[in-house]
Order: structure tokens, then C-alpha cells, then sequence
């Protein structure tokens, strides 16, 4: 999977770059940096060259995911400082530990892993309760969770207020598009963007007399369920591929959706 083309660019313009993208001055991030205004101007204009160490530093404080941190490392002549390990790598076995306990602990509550490009990585048996909705088209690897989900030979004749779940999940994609300048997700927005939608789809999130958080309401043969979810990542992650898992857990937001999940799961439904 490719990310932002920085092939043959200069490490001090794609500093400028991440630096007008999260609107910070150049001040405030010399500032930030403990770096002189002057210094780190020559830094963009390409006059100085950086060390690695500031080259990390810079990074950090601009908050560029560890992905294209290696990139602006290369850029600047350096080797890449966080590994990117397969899943199924032997170093990685503590990982894929703790998501499959994380899994399989939620039970019976559906839960799911995903990569940076929203590709579904693991979840646990009660997933089925929304997948088997899908197209089993869709359901051909590598299967992706917000195509999933709104496509309409997906989840989305099945969910009872798509326009306000598809405006949350496109809400999100729109932020890592600009946290990560990441190509791929802008097309999977220009994509997810295409597909038809008759309800309205809200502009802004704006919650209505007693809301908390944007339900996930869904129909499953003649029950009406309604869903929150959290977001989970890993807290210190130094390899790409372990900053780039999210781990959503999804939680019955009353009592008939809790018994409902109880039910499916003692079906043995696999």
C-alpha cells in the first residue's frame, strides 16, 4: 500500500508541508522544537541540512505518523526509524496476543481490528451479526470496514439512520486524510462519497435533546438494535504496523440490543 509520494522532494519542503497542513507557525513550532526560527527556516528552505535527531524531533512535534516519518528520514538521507512488521511476524507474537484477547474477551459484543486503510485485520465471532448482512462479494479479502458498511450491498440497507452513521464514519476518514496526507484514503473517500444515500446526511454533528454519541442503529431480521462503539489503539507503538491498528468494540446501547447479543450468541453462530 502506497502513502504520500515524497520520491525526489526535499525533507525541507515536506516539513513546510506537514507544517502548513496542521497550521502551525513557524514560531511556534521553533518554539515547540527548541530550535531557532532561523535555523529551522533554512531547514525548509533547504540552506541546512537537519541531523536525524532533529529531523524525529520535528516529526514528533508535527505529529506525523510513524509511516511518513520514515519517509521524511529518507528524504533527509536517513534510514528509516520505525520498523514496519507484518502481523504475522514472530516479533510481532505479543500483539497478535493481546487483539485476539481483546477480541475474544468483548464477546458477545461485536469487535474489530482494522489497518490505517480501514482493512479488516481480526475481530471476533459476534462480527457476524453485521457481516452476515454483506454481499459476500464485499466479504472477499481484503475486506474493508467502511466499504462494508456503506455500500449498498452492505450494511447499509440495514442500517436505520445511515445518513447520520454515514456522515460519523466519513467525518473520521476525512481527519486521517488530513492527519496523514494518505492518497489511498483520499480515494476510498472519493469512493465511499459515490455511493448513494437517501437519507439526509448531516453536515456538521450536532446531537440532538439528550444525545451523548452517535448511535449505530441497525436491523437484524425483526429486531431494531442500537449500537456506541469505542476506539482503541496502542498506547506506545514504535513499529508502523502497531500504530496503525484500531481496535473497535462495539457496545449495546440498551437493554433489548444486550439480551438480543446474548441470544445470537448462545445460537452458536460462527
Amino acid at each position: 500500500m502506497t502513502t504520500t509520494v515524497t520520491a525526489g522532494r526535499p525533507v525541507g519542503e515536506l516539513l513546510r508541508e506537514w507544517r502548513d497542513r496542521r497550521r502551525i507557525s513557524q514560531l511556534d513550532l521553533a518554539i515547540s522544537a527548541d530550535i531557532s526560527t532561523r535555523h529551522l527556516s533554512f531547514v525548509e528552505t533547504g540552506r541546512s541540512k537537519p541531523s536525524r535527531d532533529m529531523v524525529l524531533r520535528l516529526g514528533e512535534h508535527l505529529e506525523v505518523p510513524l509511516r511518513e516519518r520514515n519517509q521524511l528520514l529518507l528524504a533527509a538521507g536517513y534510514a528509516p526509524a520505525y520498523a514496519e512488521s507484518g502481523l504475522g511476524a514472530p516479533e510481532m507474537a505479543a500483539v497478535r496476543k493481546a487483539v485476539r484477547q481483546l477480541m475474544t474477551s468483548h464477546e458477545p459484543y461485536p469487535a474489530a481490528v482494522a489497518d490505517r486503510w480501514w482493512n479488516l485485520v481480526d475481530a471476533n465471532a459476534s462480527i457476524s451479526i453485521m457481516t452476515g448482512l454483506v454481499s459476500p462479494a464485499l466479504m472477499t479479502p481484503p475486506v474493508n470496514v467502511l466499504r462494508v458498511t456503506l455500500h449498498p450491498e452492505g450494511m447499509a440497507p440495514h442500517v436505520l439512520n445511515l445518513g447520520e452513521w454515514r456522515a460519523h464514519l466519513l467525518g473520521r476518514l476525512r481527519r486521517q486524510v488530513t492527519q496523514t496526507a494518505d492518497p489511498a484514503l483520499t480515494e476510498l473517500l472519493e469512493e465511499l462519497l459515490s455511493y448513494p444515500c437517501a437519507d439526509p446526511v448531516p453536515e456538521v454533528e450536532v446531537p440532538g435533546p439528550g444525545d451523548i454519541f452517535v448511535p449505530l442503529k441497525l436491523r437484524h431480521e425483526d429486531a431494531e438494535l442500537t449500537f456506541f462503539s469505542t476506539v482503541s489503539t496502542f498506547g506506545t507503538p514504535l513499529d508502523v504496523t502497531v500504530a496503525e491498528l484500531v481496535i473497535e468494540s462495539f457496545f449495546p446501547a440498551d437493554a433489548d440490543t444486550a439480551e438480543y447479543l446474548r441470544a445470537y450468541a448462545a445460537r452458536g453462530v460462527e
